[in-house]
């Protein structure tokens, strides 16, 4: 055992010791959103100074064209005189402030927009403002997406880059009778946290979508994310009273499937997940389609799951990049060549990163939307 825990690893192992081991979801609570030793509550993650490089990091034209499709879908929906432009997880604010200067020359949005970001940390809460005070925007900031107003008349566009891969995850490991809940406790021997497994039972079923029931074998590991399942909720419910769209972008699978995919960052390097809570980044892949099924059931609409390439191909990346290029130097030109290629390439962002764009039952599919997601 060290010969000191940190105030926060401390606080977990007594949590342990008074009411035994804990979900996999309460441990990244605790590791992610301490208010005061929390991961995202203390500092600033993000950039080559932090943990991980986002894709808004890599280059401008990232959020220069999320922003030119919210400009499209504003006037798909008729150019309403109010819109409510919604981030969530909005990181260092850099999306929001690319996408307001490539969309500041649309005629009547920058009157219609309010910029409204759910973000919890008070660190990052400083960074976004300063990164968009200069385009004159009004802004609020919200602890939750439900905390944000529904205003008559007012639709939404809801973008969430990186965001769903962050919330507390639960798993579930397949057993010889039944699924068992896998928990993080206290080796009694070395002091230090280690996953446990929890009492099998044969109930747990239903947490498994229906196209994978009957399909496990023993020791598959099914993940659930309640919290991303409940915003995906209010959001179609939202778009559906109001009318918008929404567009998440994330690492993850476009069908639910068997896997352990929990991971932890530290200074841009895997780090082992139960290692330094609170400073480390903890994430898992994002079920896309148990995203999509939940707005569909809350009568929302969604498209396919695409690729990340080939959603910023389709909104002409490779054209924004060369219109760059001819204002650049060769030092510039090379680098506008790499960051494109860590967008789109498949061996980088390309593939590995996906879309979905939800839309109310209402509104006009916005741009981009392929196929119809099941």
């Amino acid at each position: 055992m060290p010969e000191t825990d940190s105030p926060l690893l401390d606080h977990i192992k007594r949590r342990i010791a008074l009411s035994g081991p804990i979900s996999i979801a309460d441990f990244m609570n605790e590791a992610l959103a301490h208010p005061e030793y929390g991961y995202y509550r203390k500092q600033d993650p993000f950039g080559r100074a932090g943990d991980f490089i986002t894709a808004p990091e890599v280059s401008q034209m990232f959020g220069e064209l999320i922003g030119l499709w919210a400009a499209v879908t504003w006037q798909q929906l008729g150019c309403p005189p109010k819109i409510d432009l919604i981030e969530l997880g909005p990181g260092r604010g850099t999306l929001m402030s690319d996408a307001l200067r490539a969309v500041r020359n649309v005629p009547g949005i920058g009157d219609a927009l309010t910029v409204r970001f759910v973000e919890t940390s008070p660190v990052l809460r400083t960074h976004q403002q300063t990164a968009i005070m200069a385009y004159g925007i009004p802004a609020t900031w919200h602890e939750a997406f439900d905390d944000i107003p529904t205003r008559a008349g007012v639709p939404a566009i809801v973008i969430g880059n990186e965001f769903f891969d962050a919330l507390p995850i639960r798993q579930f490991e397949r057993g010889d009778h039944g699924w068992a809940e896998r928990l993080v406790g206290v080796d009694a021997n070395s002091g230090e946290l280690g996953f446990v497994r929890g009492r099998e039972t044969p109930v747990t079923d239903a947490l498994i979508p229906a196209t994978l029931r009957g399909t496990a074998k023993k020791g598959d590991i099914f993940e659930s994310c309640a919290p991303a399942i409940a915003i995906a909720d209010q959001i179609a419910r939202r778009l559906n009273e109001t009318e918008g769209a929404a567009l998440f972008i994330d690492y993850g699978h476009p069908s639910s499937a068997f896997g352990d995919t929990l991971q932890a960052l530290k200074g841009h390097e895997y780090h082992p997940v139960l290692s330094d809570p609170g400073d480390a980044d903890l994430t898992a892949h994002v079920d896309f389609a148990a995203i999509a099924r939940t707005m569909n059931e809350a009568g929302g609409r969604t498209g396919a799951v695409l690729t990340q390439g080939t959603f910023l191909k389709m909104l002409g990346i490779e054209q924004r990049a060369e219109l760059l290029k001819t204002s650049a130097d060769e030092q510039q030109a090379v680098a506008i060549d790499q960051a494109l290629a860590r967008l789109i390439d498949a061996d980088q962002m390309g593939t590995l990163f996906k879309v979905l764009i939800g839309y109310g039952r209402n509104t006009t599919p916005p741009p981009c939307v392929s196929g119809v997601a099941g």
